[in-house]
């Protein structure tokens, strides 16, 4: 499925983020091409990165980029990593978090609306906004790393952790 992908996506650009993520395909030996891997099957670049791509190597974690920030070392690679730096800066970011499940919506929490009043929220973890895939009457809230949604509903509000966290680095400095 990666190769399809990888084929979907050869030349659309808003895909590259995407195509750098999926593994480097293992191409097949043939006595023909001696051990060489085509250039076209490795993943594409993101636009404007210079930077060599190894190999991935199995069965060893993947790192996001460095921040960092306080106890974290690296930028989030999925929604766990989101739900944890979420539950670092909950607090500064207004939020008392109430409640965590597996079930949909992911969290309740309580946010300050006014002096003294508090009001429930219902927030669903994505690692980009796009992939959530719920009934967005069941949540008011997606908080993801990276929102990368247009078309999300009006309804539901999107706090980009990855925006929060630039601001409260720098608040930090």
């Amino acid at each position: 499925m990666p190769n399809t992908f990888r084929e979907f996506a050869n030349d659309k650009p808003e895909w590259a983020d995407v195509v750098t993520l999926l593994p480097v395909p293992k191409p097949a030996r043939s006595p023909a091409t001696s051990g060489s891997v085509d250039v076209n099957d490795r993943p594409t670049e993101a636009a404007g990165s210079r930077r060599a791509h190894h190999s991935k190597l199995d069965g060893r974690p993947t790192y996001g980029n460095p921040i960092d920030f306080r106890g974290l070392r690296h930028e989030p690679v999925n929604e766990q990593g989101v739900v944890f730096l979420f539950g670092m800066v909950a607090k500064e970011l207004g939020y008392m978090v109430e409640a965590v499940q597996v079930g949909y919506p992911d969290c309740e929490a309580k946010r300050q609306i006014g002096p003294g009043k508090w009001q429930r929220v219902r927030i669903e973890f994505e690692f980009e906004s796009n992939r959530f895939n719920h009934d967005p009457g069941g949540c008011d809230l997606i908080v993801c790393w990276r929102h990368n949604w247009p078309d999300c509903p009006p309804n539901i509000e999107v706090v980009e952790l990855r925006s929060e966290i630039e601001k409260l680095s720098k608040s930090d400095d």
